[in-house]
């Protein structure tokens, strides 16, 4: 059993923030230090006082973090950054609100004597004296100080105080983790203070000293302890009085702490079998009627009084309604089989729905019908954690191979109960998140691959578009000729070529994609394709198919993607307003595409008319496309999967710094070399460009840590260290340098899950270098000491290209399911014997028949292994368990 903790993280705007510069605006963007260590930078929005970023993190960090802090800073080109304010919050605040953090905070002051980090190794004892008993401290060492002078490093020294009478170490210069192994003795008195303080300095020969952090003991309880050794946090001088906030603007942010128990995989067996068989059940009952007529074991829903009944097998109902399967020999109610089964649906609804009388989740449908678990999961998941659930769901399936299937129930469930073409995958239901889910797990570098470059050429072209009269501002364009400023109907024409171009460019990426797409993702819209077609099959309808693969793809992938290329990785920093204009421009017309060019899309943007050739001609295009893209066979999927299999796409690539003299020479951040880096799940390798041949660096089952590298080392903040082992299975480290915190913490987080499962990783580190005869962190002589700080090996950030976590997401729905437990126990109850009767659950040795009973049981013995289980604790309380949320 292992404890895992996450923070999601989602920083949204600012508000009445300072003026930085003298224009009497601010170049705001947010730094995230998680402990004291920079983890997240959101990009710079330029020339504001209330940015909005709208960026989301989440970050996975070991149980033992204190606090998470956002600093709101003013970039400057040829000054260091200004600190406007911060918002700190720490782990007891987080996992005190289940929910987790959702506001507004106002910025505080930076105080330089609560910027304090690192921690403290101490011994202290209570020896018997001649006299009295004497308290014995000593002091060993310390790691992770903060840097307080501008070399990047401190010159620490201790101060230990008792009883009026105070005591220092010696002083290590330029170093965050230095080794002192000095003691010191204090004589206990009857009556005297009953607090030791330590202390941590930074010694200035010029200046006063810096303030490093303390930490605080009391002495009465460490009498009776009579020994207390360990690392200790050091905590800021809280003495000073509170400053006034709100004079420094707000920072509006979401932040949720949640901290799994992980169990065994095996204890999660029964959940991941009985959910993936309701998929698979689910799917082949309801199977598709246009490849191959009548599925196997076609049933019928058991009498309901209230309603219209079923007399036979052949699914017809006692009011006249007939559904639209072919008929079949009648078989008695109480001769059908118990699985698998179909809901009654008459032929106005599609085969396989409930009927207009019948509710979803009514007891003459439950829980017979095989996929309703899914539905139960859906009816029960309340707006706010719908994404968070359909993206574990998806997850999940996707592990175990049934992505697919689990995307074509929804869709089914989704037709079930839609009556109108037009409001089709409209609402925020189960299935549109999931399939939004799955677009960005499984076809993110598809998108990269087609939208890039269209991106690239936008914010490179930095054009003022504008189509709409009401918004031309003439004098933001400049002049076309030598003397005369363009009109406001060349601005529109020439704004509207641009449009055209970009959308045609796009439309064309698009069409030549096919193949590229990969099998998955076309095998999941083909059966969207399909599933909609027989739902709608009159020739009124024969645009819907088209338009239910647009939604998804148009509307919530593309489009979104285009609008904020930052939030999809396309780029690194948010658009300006002019080019901010022209994306938004662009994403209209895309969606006009998407939706086929309907006049009610048109009616709403008349300004947007000048499009309407290109829209036109992109609709036939789009429907080329789609018609190209869900063809697709199973034995072709098949093919296009194995051989994907094959390729090993890159974990991460992109050009990094290469530390490349050796010896004792100085180190200089001039003595790096450029290469092209890829990181695949063999190795680490290099080339000269992206397409030239590729050398192997580091084989990955080698790796023994990946840490940053102290900024006084190289004279930058931005190199880290891979420490690995020959194939002579020597120690070596290879030192890269990144060129930003974002890529600096990407890559380390790709290089610690690459290599999470690797034998022999260290728990310590050197940060520094090894120079001359010394490292230059702790000034410690000896080249194998094992190291004066501990790893971050479980520090990592989530992205949409990770590994799958199958236990961790089948704890993730076990939780959300515990959270719902008393609902699903009602409506067992009342599909059981009757609204006064107990839930029927299985004794010792017996099973239940249905999968509510089979699910309810299912979280009975998972609560039970996390009660059992040494190293665990009880689950929370159902109302304290929905972390899952947006």
């Amino acid at each position: 059993m292992a404890k895992r903790s996450s923070l999601f993280i989602r920083i949204v705007e600012g508000k009445n923030l300072p003026a930085k510069d003298i224009t009497g605006s601010s170049d705001p963007y947010c730094i995230v230090k998680v402990d004291n260590e920079p983890i997240i930078r959101t990009a710079t929005v330029w020339k504001t006082l209330c940015p909005f970023w709208g960026e989301e993190y989440q970050v996975h960090l070991p149980p033992t973090f204190h606090s998470v802090a956002f600093y709101v800073m003013d970039e400057d080109a040829l000054s260091r950054d200004d600190v406007i304010g911060k918002v700190c919050l720490t782990r007891d605040t987080l996992a005190t609100q289940p929910k987790g953090f959702s506001g507004w905070a106002h910025l505080t002051e930076v105080d330089p004597d609560e910027e304090v980090q690192g921690e403290i190794h101490l011994r202290l004892e209570v020896v018997p004296g001649t006299r009295a008993c004497r308290l014995r401290c000593s002091v060993l060492e310390a790691r992770d100080l903060a840097p307080k002078d501008r070399n990047g490093a401190s010159d620490p020294f201790v101060r230990v105080r008792y009883n009026g009478r105070t005591q220092e170490t010696s002083i290590v210069k330029k170093s965050r983790y230095p080794r002192w192994n000095e003691t010191f003795e204090f004589e206990l008195e009857e009556g005297a203070a009953e607090a030791l303080c330590v202390e941590a300095w930074d010694w200035d020969l010029v200046s006063r000293n810096d303030f490093l952090g303390k930490v605080v003991f009391n002495v009465q309880r460490l009498r009776a302890a009579q020994q207390e050794e360990g690392w200790f946090q050091l905590q800021p001088d809280q003495s000073k009085s509170q400053r006034e906030e709100g004079n420094l603007g707000s920072l509006q942010l979401e932040v949720r702490l949640r901290d799994e128990m992980v169990l065994p995989s095996g204890c999660y067996q029964p959940l991941v079998q009985l959910l993936c068989r309701e998929v698979k059940l689910g799917t082949q009952v309801r199977g598709p009627l246009g490849d191959g007529g009548r599925v196997q074991g076609q049933s019928v829903c058991p009498p309901c009084p209230s309603k219209p009944t079923l007399k036979s097998r052949d699914l017809s109902c006692q009011d006249g309604k007939e559904p639209a399967s072919a008929r079949g020999p009648s078989v008695p109610w109480e001769s059908a089989p118990p699985f698998p089964m179909v809901l009654c649906g008459p032929q106005s609804e599609g085969f396989g729905f409930p009927c207009a009388s019948c509710s979803p989740t009514s007891p003459c449908c439950l829980p017979q019908s095989p996929g309703q678990l899914i539905l139960l999961i859906e009816e029960t998941t309340s707006t706010e954690c719908r994404q968070d659930v359909a993206t574990t769901l998806l997850k999940l399936f996707l592990g175990q191979g049934l992505a697919k299937d689990f995307l074509d129930l929804l869709f089914q469930l989704e037709l079930g109960r839609t009556s109108e073409a037009n409001t089709l995958f409209r609402s925020n239901s189960l299935a549109s998140k999931s399939m939004e889910s799955f677009l960005k797990v499984a076809g993110m570098r598809y998108l990269h691959g087609v939208l890039g470059p269209i991106i690239d050429r936008v914010f490179e072209e930095k054009k003022y578009v504008e189509l709409d009269p009401s918004k031309v501002e003439v004098k933001d364009v400049g002049c076309s000729g030598l003397h005369r400023p363009q009109t406001e109907a060349e601005v529109l024409e020439q704004s509207a070529q641009t449009l055209r171009a970009h959308l045609g460019a796009l439309l064309s990426s698009l069409s030549r994609s096919v193949r590229a797409c990969p099998a998955v993702v076309r095998a999941t819209f083909r059966q969207l394709f399909r599933r909609v077609r027989e739902r709608f099959p009159s020739a009124q309808d024969e645009n819907v198919p088209f338009i239910a693969v647009t939604s998804f793809l148009c509307l919530r992938f593309i489009s979104p993607a285009i609008m904020a290329p930052k939030l999809f990785h396309l780029r690194e920093r948010h658009a300006d307003a002019r080019t901010s204009r022209t994306l938004l421009l662009l994403a209209k017309a895309v969606q006009n595409v998407g939706n086929m060019d309907t006049p009610a899309s048109r009616a709403k943007e008349a300004w947007m008319e000048p499009l309407q050739p290109t829209v036109r001609q992109g609709v036939a295009q789009l429907k080329d496309f789609i018609t190209k893209l869900v063809d697709i066979q199973e034995k072709e999927e098949l093919d296009l999967q194995r051989a994907l299999s094959l390729q090993a796409p890159p974990v991460k690539e992109g050009p990094l710094f290469i530390h490349r003299t050796k010896g004792k020479g100085p180190l200089m951040s001039s003595s790096f070399k450029k290469l092209h880096f890829s990181l695949t799940t063999e190795a680490l390798s290099f080339a000269k460009t992206p397409s030239s041949k590729k050398s192997t660096l580091i084989k990955l089952a080698h790796i023994r840590a990946a840490e940053k590298v102290e900024e006084k080392s190289f004279g930058s903040s931005h190199v880290m260290q891979v420490i690995y082992t020959d194939d002579a299975g020597r120690s070596q480290t290879a030192y890269l340098q990144c060129k930003c915190v974002n890529e600096l913490n990407q890559w380390l987080s790709a290089l610690r899950k690459v290599s999470i499962n690797n034998t022999g990783l260290l728990g310590s580190y050197h940060p520094g270098v090894f120079r001359g005869d010394k490292w230059s962190c702790c000034h410690q002589r000896d080249k194998t000491d094992l190291g004066c700080d501990k790893t971050r090996s479980r520090v990592t950030l989530q992205e949409w290209n990770d590994p799958l976590d199958h236990d961790l997401e089948a704890q993730l729905i076990y939780r959300h399911l515990l959270g719902v437990e008393a609902t699903l126990r009602e409506k067992h109850r009342q599909l059981s014997a009757g609204p006064e009767a107990g839930p029927v659950l299985p004794g010792p040795g017996g099973a239940p028949e249905d999968p509510l009973a089979q699910l309810l049981q299912v979280l009975q013995d998972l609560r039970e292994a996390h009660r059992s289980s040494p190293a665990g604790s009880p689950p929370l309380e159902p109302s304290r368990v929905l972390e899952l949320q947006t």
